[in-house]
This record gives C-alpha cells, structure tokens and sequence, in this order.
C-alpha cells in the first residue's frame, strides 16, 4: 500500500482563512493550521527502516534535458556529501539518524530513461510500480519514478504531488518513490512557494535557487517521499494517524521552511544576492536547495536547517 502525501488538509477553513492568511499549498505535504496546533508526534509502528548504505535508482519517464537531471541527481550526491558548508542538504539529511537505527547513507544507482513513454502519457498506480519494477530490486534499494511535465498520473493535483510505497518484487518486498514535474499542470499545488498558491492572497512567489520552478518544486517533493521511504518504509515505521494516511517525517511539517513560518509564509530563509533565490541549504557543485523542515525524534519537534 503507498503512503500518498495529500494537499487537501484544511480545506473546509481556507474558506474562512483565505482573507487573513495564504494558506500553504503544498505537495503532499499537507496544508497546515492557522489555529495553533500540537507538535506533531510520530509514532514508531515497530516495522524495519532503511538504514546503512541504500541505493536509489531512478527512471526518468519523459522528456527531461540533461540540466533538469543534474539538478535532482546532484541533490541526490549531496544528501551525505560532508564537503558543504552548514547549513548544507547533508546536515538536513542528517535528522534521518536520529530515527531508530542510525544513519541512512543514499547512494545514486541506475538511470533509466524513457523518454519516449513506454507506457503512454497518463498512468495509474501500477503502471508507476512497473515502472519502478524495471531496475534493480533489493532490501536496500528505492526505485525512483520521476514523470515529466506532459505526463498525467492518477491523483497528480487533484490529491497528491509524490507518492512512496512497497511492492513485490521477484526477491521479495522492494520500496519505491513517485514525484511529477508540476510546471504545466498544478505549480500553485505542487510547487510552492516558487508559484503562486492556488487558493488565498496571491504574494509574489519566490525565485528558484535552481532556475526552474518544476525542477525546483520536485525536490521538495522528492526530498519529501524520500524521507518518508527510509522512515516508514513499509508503513510500520515512524508516522502519525492512518496507516493509508500517514502524517511522515518531513509531511508531518508541511509548509514550514525556515524559523517564523505560518501558512502562506515559508519561513526566513537565505537569499542568493545575485539572482535573487531564495534557499536553505547548499548542496555539490555549488548548488542551492530549497528543502522542507523535517520532524525530530530526539526533539519531537520540526527541525529546519535554518
């Protein structure tokens, strides 16, 4: 069963708040309160993490440029690159060791490109799940489906920007990641706050650090699912709520990207003073992120890494 991460928390209030407040529409990750609310508690179910070395392999499924991959795969370097200065995309990974079992070492494995769409255009879940089924299986591996722009998925916009989940595979149980490219269909969903929301005030939304607002807003995403996969792998790990719901590790702080947030506004965070981007941490070959806060198990508390 896949974990999805909805943006449809909240909505009967934004009826009430959008006057006051731009609401945090975001991935999967889910819209956030006005009223103050509880630090979330994740609950371990007793389930195996992923831990130690793990190998993510990715499909590109549609039409990405070579510029559009590097800026996901030199995220994916930088997740333990200890080369980078504080505040850097590995001290944001590095909340992942405190959940049970220590660190989680993420290893880029095989690329697959199908950029011609085997599967046509507009795919439902097990058309991901066989997409993801095309590289290598094991107990220590993510499969990675990242669609394109012009590609429809069940559920994109209308429920959820990026989905994990299990699946089995010919050695056993192998867990697996979706993220869309949302530039054409939903950026105010789906990349923000690098567009617009779609509900709420209409402030100006923020530069991208990379240049891209769809590449831009699929790290979030897939900084998103990847941290729910090593966490609640198998959906009895670390969550909070509904087996088939789940609030995660980094869902479970929706909208909260720098200290100061509030719903509609991501936080304070670092501003690139030549072009303008905003950003929070630095990754290899001087790239700048923007990534989601991420929940604590020692704090019990959404850690950001500014």
């Amino acid at each position: 069963m896949a974990s999805t991460y909805h943006f449809t928390r909240l909505a009967a209030s934004l009826l009430v708040l959008s006057s006051l407040l731009n609401p945090a529409l975001a991935t999967t990750r889910k819209l956030a309160a006005l009223v103050q609310e509880q630090p979330p508690v994740l609950k371990y179910h007793n389930g195996p993490l992923l831990k130690g070395n793990i190998t993510v392999n990715l499909v590109w499924y549609g039409g990405f440029s070579p510029a559009q991959r590097s800026i996901i795969v030199d995220f994916l370097h930088s997740l333990n690159s200890g080369k980078n200065p504080n505040p850097s995309v590995s001290s944001w990974w590095g909340t992942t060791a405190r959940y049970r079992g220590g660190p989680c070492t993420i290893v880029v494995g095989d690329q697959i490109l199908d950029e011609n769409c085997s599967l046509g255009k507009s795919l439902k879940t097990p058309q991901i799940v066989a997409l993801a089924s095309k590289t290598g299986q094991g107990k220590n591996t993510v499969s990675l489906v990242l669609t394109a722009a012009d590609v429809a998925v069940d559920g994109f916009c209308m429920s959820r920007c990026g989905t994990h989940g299990a699946a089995q595979g010919k050695t056993g149980k192998f867990a697996y990641a979706w993220v869309g490219n949302s530039v054409t269909q939903c950026p105010g969903q789906c990349a923000w706050p690098f567009h617009q929301p779609l509900y709420g005030p209409q402030t100006p939304p923020l530069v991208a650090p990379n240049g891209d607002v769809g590449l831009d807003g699929m790290i979030i995403n897939v900084a998103t699912v990847l941290a729910g996969t090593v966490t609640n792998p198998f959906n009895d790990g670390y969550f909070q709520g509904q087996a088939n719901a789940p609030l995660e590790a980094v869902s479970a702080c929706t909208g909260i990207f720098g200290k100061g947030s509030y719903p509609g506004y991501p936080g304070e965070l670092l501003v690139d003073k030549t072009t303008g981007a905003s950003y929070n941490a630095l990754g290899i070959n001087r790239r700048k992120y923007l990534l989601p806060a991420m929940w604590d198990p020692q704090t019990s508390s959404c850690k950001t890494v500014v």
